[in-house]
Parts: structure tokens; C-alpha cells; sequence
């Protein structure tokens, strides 16, 4: 799986835990998002939370995509990296007032707003630079996205969005502002959709949504699904590339989709997911009377997903072909919730075998941590070793 040379320490040992990347993986990935976002004339806005590794970041604006940024450290970001500012979307839930400036002073494409109060703050801060900034009404939809409760974003209960009862008082507001435009309208239900008829229940939504707009009145130039497509974390050698066919087809075949509308989407975790590998070393494989820990020096710290979502990553050993056994999977932070998982089929773990953690690329390295005063993971890329 890794080509190359990488680091080792002072006792001639591999200096581990690292973030691997596959650049040649993530090439043909975004090869395939941009012929099936071609094919109908959509736009795709990488949503940069799941992965800003710089380099990363190059890669993709390289490739032509916009950005889709929720704080204004990503849109700095995706400036640095190379994406246009024309082509950035600033989303999420809480802007601070600065965050706002930066986008005003940056002269992004839109921002994604969530409240009336957040809408009038950027019409104040508009204002003061005499700008005017274009707005996207992100619309909660409530559609459930039949995935984990921790990431789900588009019913009723959750903190993003305008609920549609609340719609027509915030066009009320909207439409008496000065320094806003209105751009259009944007969902986001959730993330690690693998069942597409929750996309044909968004798409159903959205279109009678449209037609209640048109009703008032109202153009819907530009239209956001945001993202939400998964990938397969059983299988990312069998499944590496996701079924973008089948989920822009989707679109195509149920949005009624207006002359001349523009249709944008934010796909991050189906973009980035599997062509990063968090790889680890075995520090201490520890026998118990009921069953045996393979002790890792990569933990929650590099990876949380285990512990914050139950998820699951597939785990190798790379060093081993003797027969399987089963094996905790551990780190070293001192938390009981640091575990990569239970019962776990490994060929024998012995000292110092390295072990890959799959389809890490999103959500991995970005939201590492240095609680208990750890370093933070390296990255290396498989172009340039």
C-alpha cells in the first residue's frame, strides 16, 4: 500500500504515528467528480472541514473545484491553496463578526446563512465597508438522513438552519436589506449518506420548496444540496472511488431544475475519505486473561472517529502474514473511549509491526488534537517520496 521512504528514529524504527497519502488515488477521485459534475453542468465546492492539509488543499483548487469553508481559518485557507474567491462558499452555523469581515474584505462567491440574526449582522457589516454581500438561505429541510445521530443536519431539532415555517418571515427581513443579495438556497442533511433515496427525498423537498418561492415571487438563480455522500469503510481497496454516477443521477433525474439555474454541491468525506491512512506502530501487545490489546502509539489524538461516532475503519497489520488472531485495538491515551476496536482480525501482532488505519483522509488529521501533550501527526504523500 505506501511506496517510498519515510523517517525512522534513532533506533532505526519507522517514526510513527504518520498520515499517508495516496495522491494518485485522490487524482483519479477528483478525475471522477469532475466528469460526472460536467456531464450535467454542476458545481462542486470541496468542503475543506474534512480535510485541510494544505498540500491537499493544492491538489483539489488544482483540479478546478470551489470551497466550501465554515470558519474563517478556512477560508484563509482555501485563499493560500489556490481557490478562487469567486468560487469559496462560507457556511456554519456560528460566523463571528471577523470571520464575516474576511469573507467581505475576500470578496467570496456567497455566504450560507442560517438565522435572521445572522442575516442582519452581515448586512451591517456589509455596510460598513460598503459592500454588499451575497446570501444563500440555508433551509431546513427535515429529511432524515437515517445516519449517525452525531452527524446528522437537516431535521428540525438540529442547530443548523431555517425551519421552512420560519421561511417566509426571513424573506420579509431579507427583502428589505440593503447591502445583501439574494443568491439562493442551500441544504445540508447530513454526512455518510450511503442510501440514495434519502437524496430523492431531499431533492422532492427541495423542489416543492421551490415551488412555494416561486409562489412569493421569488428566483432561485442558485440551488445547494451541500454534500453528504459516504464512502465504504469495509472495503476501500475493492470500493476506493464512490459511486458518484449514481449520486448525481439522482439529481438529474428528480430536481426540476429551472432554465438557467445553477446547481452547486460540497462533497468532502467522498472526495478525500479514502485515499488517507493513518499509520501506527505496535508498542505493546498485552495479553489479558479474557483477551489481548494490540497497543498502539496513535490514538484518539490522531483519530477520533472510533471514539466520538462509533465508527469503524478497517485495520491491517502490514508486517504480518502469520495466521489471524483476534485483537483489541488500542492507544495510548488515558481514556477508556481510546479504542480503534474490539475483537478485531489481525495476522499475529508482535512489537513494533505497523498497522494502517483505512480510509482516514477525512475527518482524521484535521481534528487531531495534542491533548496529553502529544505531537501532532506528520503527513507524507505518495508523489513525493
Amino acid at each position: 500500500m505506501m511506496k517510498g521512504t519515510f523517517p525512522v528514529d534513532k533506533f532505526g524504527h519507522l517514526e510513527t504515528p504518520f498520515y499517508y497519502y495516496d495522491t494518485e488515488l485522490l487524482g483519479k477521485t477528483l478525475d471522477a467528480v469532475n466528469a460526472e459534475t460536467a456531464r450535467y453542468g454542476y458545481h462542486e465546492h470541496y468542503a475543506v472541514k474534512a480535510n485541510a492539509n494544505p498540500r491537499i488543499l493544492a491538489l483539489i483548487a488544482r483540479k478546478g473545484l470551489g470551497a466550501d469553508c465554515v470558519s474563517g481559518g478556512e477560508i484563509q485557507a482555501a485563499l493560500d491553496a489556490g481557490f478562487p474567491a469567486d468560487r469559496i462558499f462560507f457556511a456554519g452555523v456560528g460566523k463571528a463578526d471577523r470571520e464575516i469581515q474576511l469573507g467581505l474584505d475576500s470578496d467570496i462567491a456567497c455566504f450560507n446563512v442560517e438565522s435572521p440574526a445572522e442575516l442582519h449582522v452581515i448586512d451591517e457589516l456589509a455596510a460598513g465597508c460598503g459592500k454588499t454581500a451575497s446570501v444563500a438561505l440555508r433551509i431546513n429541510p427535515n429529511v432524515d438522513a437515517h445516519t449517525h445521530a452525531k452527524i446528522t443536519t437537516g431535521l428540525q431539532e438540529n442547530k443548523f438552519g431555517i425551519n421552512a415555517g420560519q421561511l417566509p418571515g426571513v424573506l420579509e427581513t431579507l427583502a428589505g436589506m440593503k447591502h445583501v443579495r439574494f443568491f439562493g438556497i442551500h441544504f445540508h442533511i447530513g454526512s455518510q449518506i450511503t442510501d440514495m433515496h434519502v437524496f430523492r427525498n431531499l431533492c422532492i423537498r427541495a423542489n416543492e420548496l421551490q415551488d412555494e418561492l416561486e409562489a412569493r415571487g421569488l428566483v432561485i438563480e442558485n440551488i445547494d444540496f451541500g454534500g453528504g455522500l459516504g464512502i465504504d469503510y469495509y472495503h476501500p481497496n475493492r470500493v476506493s472511488i464512490p459511486d458518484f454516477e449514481n449520486y448525481f443521477t439522482v439529481f438529474h433525474q428528480l430536481l426540476k431544475r429551472r432554465p438557467g439555474q445553477q446547481v452547486h454541491f460540497e462533497l468532502g468525506r467522498a472526495v478525500v475519505g479514502q485515499c488517507g491512512t493513518l499509520i501506527a506502530k505496535t508498542l505493546y501487545v498485552k495479553e489479558g486473561e479474557v483477551k489481548k490489546f494490540a497497543i498502539l502509539d496513535a490514538g484518539f489524538t490522531e483519530l477520533i472517529r472510533p471514539a466520538m461516532y462509533d465508527a469503524y475503519h478497517r485495520i491491517e497489520n502490514l508486517t504480518s502474514d502469520e495466521e489471524v488472531e483476534a485483537y483489541d485495538v488500542v492507544g495510548p491515551i488515558c481514556e477508556s473511549s481510546d479504542v480503534f476496536g474490539r475483537e478485531v482480525a489481525l495476522n499475529r501482532v508482535r512489537r513494533h509491526d505497523l498497522i494502517a488505519l483505512r480510509s482516514a483522509g477525512a475527518y482524521g488529521e484535521v481534528m487531531a488534537s495534542q491533548y496529553n501533550c502529544r505531537k501532532l501527526p506528520a503527513a507524507y504523500f505518495s508523489d513525493n517520496l
